[in-house]
């Protein structure tokens, strides 16, 4: 198990993004090269939403895949988490990065835009 305290550039808040990256290798062993790579594109998150506060690689190997689970603790709600399976470990990595990356921007705009929704076409206007 591979646990980094990396900090980021400070957000247009002054905020300085604190990211703790925990990485673990189930049933199997991987090289520095690729902790470094999860590390890296697990760094990059950040850019996405800048209120997350953890994330947690899990990299096992299933029969002849290896499957990539990321878990991102984020601020003032349930853990996000994108999970992919592929021959290649970097594949993995890249394709549970793009889904979290997803997630992430859909609840940044989620938590962002809570109150500008408009109008309920469902109930009549005042005239």
């Amino acid at each position: 198990m591979l646990i980094l305290a990396l900090s980021g550039p400070p957000e247009a808040g002054g905020r300085d993004c604190h990211l703790q990256i925990e990485i673990t290798v189930r049933h199997a062993s991987v090289t520095a090269d690729i902790k470094d790579y999860a590390t890296k594109k697990t760094d990059r998150l950040v850019k996405y939403y800048d209120r997350i506060q953890s994330v947690r690689v899990v990299l096992d190997k299933d029969g002849g895949s290896m499957v990539c689970e990321m878990i991102a603790a984020v601020e003032h709600t349930h853990d996000l988490v994108g999970r992919a399976t592929d021959a290649d470990v970097r594949a993995a990595i890249d394709l549970a990065t793009d889904r979290l990356e997803r997630q992430l921007a859909e609840h940044k705009d989620r938590v962002r835009n809570r109150k500008g929704r408009g109008p309920n076409p469902h109930q009549p206007t005042r005239t």
